[in-house]
């Protein structure tokens, strides 16, 4: 993995947490992986059930912090509701200015029914004018019209009012399954934004694995989009 001179100049602020084909979260760990990022803290909320991970040995809490120069991200394992996510936007809000960080950029899955299976596309989201440019610079398409509901809208609401830009970044995907492949296509666009060189291939060589190993967490995930549901939808662009 290399990195330019350009892109250690401001730093970054990644997000991911369970969503829609569970897309920031395939996309977010990917990168965490590959960069050999190091964790450095967590984030605890009194109102998320006790849980933790174990990986090769190791216990993790669910919602863990990492870092490697300039770029700094945030992973949540639990998907959780709209209330608790004001209480987690406002943390990684804090947690941004603490570390005068100039740019977040949240990855996550809109569910659509017209989706290519051969070929998701991606759509960005700016909560700032300041980051119009971006999308146009890296050609990526703006979300023109639809609604945004629950956990996600919960967290652009509260970052649309900090005066840290956000960059909202939606890839296609199947609601119901985990969905590697839009992930690869989050990856892909989140490596040119961050001007990273990524290989995506042990992905593609794993998909099938991958849809296996993490069909508990797409069920958990599915189970607090539907509650939201009970309110409205979630992100989906209008054909």
């Amino acid at each position: 993995m290399q990195t330019s001179k350009k892109s250690l100049k401001e730093n970054i602020l990644l997000v991911g947490f369970p969503s829609n084909g569970l897309v920031g979260t395939f996309t977010v760990s990917y990168l965490i992986h590959h960069l050999e990022m190091s964790q450095i803290g967590e984030i605890e909320h009194p109102d998320l059930p006790p849980t933790l991970f174990v990986e090769n040995g190791e216990i993790l809490p669910p919602i863990r912090i990492y870092k490697k120069n300039n770029l700094f991200v945030i992973l949540s394992d639990l998907p959780f509701d709209p209330f608790i996510a004001y209480d987690f936007a406002e943390s990684i809000i804090d947690y941004a200015k603490k570390n005068l960080i100039k740019k977040i950029i949240i990855i996550s899955g809109m569910e659509t029914i017209n989706k290519d299976p051969k070929a998701s596309k991606i759509y960005g989201l700016v909560t700032h004018k300041s980051l119009e440019k971006l999308l146009y610079d890296f050609r990526i398409s703006k979300f023109l019209a639809g609604s945004i509901f629950g956990t996600d809208a919960a967290m652009i609401t509260s970052f649309r009012k900090s005066q840290i830009p956000a960059l909202i970044l939606y890839a296609e995907c199947h609601p119901f399954f985990p969905d590697p492949e839009a992930s690869i296509v989050a990856i892909t666009t989140l490596a040119r934004v961050l001007d990273v060189k990524i290989d995506t291939g042990d992905i593609q060589k794993k998909i099938e694995w991958l849809r296996i190993q993490h069909r508990n967490l797409m069920e958990e995930t599915i189970r607090s989009l539907q509650q939201e549901k009970k309110v409205g939808r979630p992100p989906q662009i209008y054909r």
